[in-house]
């Protein structure tokens, strides 16, 4: 088992560990409103028309997220034409202080330094109200790939937020991802090789104890998406899909 110490960040560059928190809109085409039932609950599926919307800017396409018959989720990063489309799901439903936890089946630790794969909650305001499990390496390719981050509760004036990244090798496609809200003061992340319902095969934990800030009390929805950092092609040029088995939410 490997653990992480915590990183109490007040600002970081851009390109080492943070999403776009401006979206940028463009062309005028609506999108469509399409949702999907995965896991039991109710998911509105993004899409951007002919626009292009944040994070990135992107192009998002209601066809890259699907559940196959065996009731599994397909996020797809795919390109058609010239443009690439992005794919993201958001509960309709918000939640609160619990245990948070996904089977995903996907080689997420091998993806291109462009290419983000993210499974967090999130309240709607940018850098604020957010718990974040991010496959990643914001367009530098020596960077981590791995990142856990909270940022803080819309409550404090400061914008400082915590992060704790690390170079993962999976050696396998089958994870469980994980983490668990139990207070305003701390969030339990884990990483586990394989599909378990508890310690099994423990890559990685990490707690975010004490932040520079507090930590959001508000239920909020859960997002799962794949998509390009800053807008840019994936430098492999590969289409990628990740498959998540369940999410699964216990409360507290």
């Amino acid at each position: 088992m490997k653990k992480i110490h915590c990183l109490l960040l007040a600002l970081l560059p851009l390109a080492a560990c943070k999403k776009n928190l401006t979206a940028t809109d463009t062309g005028s085409t609506a999108p469509r409103a399409v949702t999907l039932t995965f896991s039991g609950y109710t998911w509105t599926v993004k899409s951007s028309g002919t626009s292009t919307a944040g994070p990135g800017p992107n192009y998002w396409s209601d066809t890259n997220a699907y559940v196959d018959a065996n009731g599994y989720l397909h996020l797809k990063l795919t390109k058609s034409g010239s443009n690439w489309y992005c794919a993201e799901v958001t509960s309709t439903q918000s939640f609160g202080y619990g245990t948070y936890q996904w089977w995903v089946d996907g080689a997420i630790d091998q993806l291109d330094k462009n290419v983000v794969f993210g499974l967090f909650n999130y309240s709607g305001t940018d850098g604020r109200d957010e718990m974040d499990i991010e496959y990643a390496k914001w367009g530098v390719a020596s960077n981590p790939n791995t990142n856990f981050t909270v940022y803080p509760a819309q409550t404090v004036s400061s914008s400082a937020y915590w992060h704790s990244t690390y170079s993962s090798s999976l050696g396998g496609t089958y994870t469980t991802q994980r983490f668990k809200r139990t207070s305003a003061t701390s969030v339990y992340f884990q990483e586990l090789g394989g599909f378990y319902d508890d310690n099994t095969n423990q890559i990685t934990s990490v707690t975010c104890a004490n932040p520079p800030n507090s930590i959001s009390t508000l239920a909020m929805p859960i997002h799962m998406n794949l998509w390009l950092y800053q807008g840019a092609a994936p430098s492999n040029a590969t289409a990628v899909e990740i498959i998540i088995h369940s999410f699964k939410f216990t409360p507290q």
